[in-house]
């Protein structure tokens, strides 16, 4: 793909490519002066080393990599215009090295940028701003870099911590992809109980799985991938002028001071949240855990209003419907005649008898013909036709719907992506029909296996071209050993005691 018209000639035949979500936030970030000094995406030895002890190659400290995936074939030109999803160019890149990743094998580019538009999309995006559009605060500034909303312990710590600093607040929601508009709304929704002139600058920064998976230090119990995210939220809040950072453990090598505030508790007699130092031992109440409100949202029951207050809570709901009106999609997965697509409309039949949910199908012949039509069997045109089923699955998904899948869906990481794509938006559930090749062979009522035994059908799952069986699926179907009705009631069965179909 060329970039579009309306660029400077120069430009305009350059070849243009759409990074990934994280790739477009660091672009942003690049773009903005959030990420300076860094000019650019990082090459492979500035990578190896900030993978290594968290510094670029010239010493300069930096938490996490910086870089830029892209085909192979990019890697052949000298410059590359990045754009995001709808087309727009964003800025042209000038590449000083093209390298491989050592341990994934992708490609990669590295180099300076040129800003050609500011990116215009995303919630609340009044709210952004560059850090050179923040005015400077005369004294401290306690930045607040989150990725959930601030309950009423938090509201008392962050408080207590400006009283004690004489610092103004910044509030930075972090934003992720998943749900942003609901953290910004519910951080809205408590600023009058944050302290007088505090600011709220949403930031693109998703979660990073390269800094996710890092392991923990066993020997000193270090949990290296928390530190280097403390690293990168300081950095950022540095970058919008904050002096301190308040953050749940002390980190060294941080761009600002991180500040821990003191364990706060709810009062029980006096019903009122406060240092727990200041509460009698037998009238602390600790705050709900993640799990404990999890399965609050899940059931559908109020959030009490000692934990967080009511804007909160009804944010908290939005983002997290209780599981029999939170979207679902259920992909069955299995070799051609497994019995997949009986199984799959006997669901689907059932969720609609039973009532309350609304469902669509998406069964794999149906598909290939309404939305895949054109399409190859080629193993990249099979992830494609999966890619658009996830697609649609997660749409359906993201407006309280049951999606019911059942292609043949035959590949590992394709079938992750699905799964990312789905839990982006709602609940997703892996069923595999395990029914044996021997058996979906003899049931062959296409004759398809038979071409493909004859090399008519080339690459044909499970003949000429592997099946990859699921480690991760929640429920395993045998169609040789049961019944279409049992088999159905099964995922039924799942699908009520998961909490996404109400008992009968």
């Amino acid at each position: 793909m060329t970039a579009e018209a309306g660029l400077p000639d120069m430009l305009r035949d350059l070849p243009a490519w759409t990074p990934d979500p994280v790739e477009l936030a660091d672009l942003e970030l690049l773009l903005s002066g959030v990420y300076r000094p860094l000019p650019g995406f990082l090459g492979s030895f500035d990578t190896a080393m900030v993978i290594a002890g968290g510094r670029l190659a010239d010493g300069t400290p930096w938490p996490v990599p910086v870089t830029l995936t892209v085909p192979k074939e990019l890697t052949a030109h000298e410059r590359v215009v990045l754009q995001d999803p709808e087309g727009v160019p964003l800025a042209a890149l000038t590449v000083t090295e093209a390298w491989q990743d050592p341990t994934s094998q992708s490609w990669r580019l590295a180099g300076p940028l040129e800003p050609l538009r500011a990116p215009a999309h995303g919630p609340f995006h009044r709210l952004r701003r560059r850090p050179d559009e923040v005015e400077p605060a005369d004294g401290p500034v306690l930045a607040v870099a989150t990725r959930e909303p601030l309950h009423r312990r938090g509201l008392g710590q962050v408080r207590q911590v400006a009283e004690r600093l004489g610092a103004r607040v910044l509030v930075l929601p972090l934003l992720s992809g998943v749900h942003d508009e609901s953290l910004v709304r519910a951080l809205l929704a408590v600023r009058r109980e944050l302290p007088e002139g505090t600011r709220i600058i949403p930031v693109p920064l998703p979660v990073r799985p390269e800094v996710a998976e890092l392991a923990q230090d066993a020997a000193s119990g270090r949990d290296a991938g928390a530190e280097r995210d403390v690293r990168l939220r300081a950095q950022v809040a540095a970058a919008y002028g904050a002096t301190h950072l308040l953050a749940d453990a002390e980190v060294e090598g941080t761009a600002i001071p991180v500040v821990v505030a003191e364990p706060w508790a709810y009062d029980a007699d006096v019903e009122v949240w406060r240092p727990v130092a200041r509460i009698e031992p037998d009238h602390v109440q600790a705050e709900l855990t993640p799990e404990q409100l999890g399965d609050l949202l899940d059931r559908g029951e109020p959030v009490p209003d000692w934990f967080t207050p009511p804007a909160v809570a009804a944010e908290l709901a939005v983002a997290r419907p209780p599981k029999h009106e939170r979207g679902l999609t259920v992909l069955f997965t299995g070799l051609s005649g497994s019995g997949k697509s009986t199984v799959a409309r006997g669901v689907c039949d059932a969720i609609v008898e039973r009532g309350g949910r609304t469902v669509t199908l998406l069964d794999g012949d149906v598909v290939r013909r309404m939305l895949s039509a054109g399409l190859t069997f080629s193993r990249a045109d099979r992830d494609l036709n999966i890619r658009r089923i996830g697609f649609v699955a997660a749409e359906i998904t993201r407006h309280g719907g049951v999606a019911v899948c059942a292609p043949i869906a035959p590949y590992a990481a394709t079938r992750a992506e699905v799964r990312r794509m789905v839990e982006a938006a709602g609940d997703f559930v892996l069923v595999h029909v395990a029914t044996p090749l021997e058996e979906c062979e003899r049931r062959d009522r296409k004759g398809l296996y038979a071409k493909a035994r004859a090399g008519i059908i080339p690459e044909f799952t499970g003949v000429s071209d592997p099946y990859e069986v699921p480690d991760d699926a929640d429920l395993t179907l045998d169609t040789s050993r049961l019944t279409p009705d049992e088999a159905v009631a099964q995922v039924v069965e799942l699908l009520t005691s998961g909490g996404w179909l109400r008992p009968e």
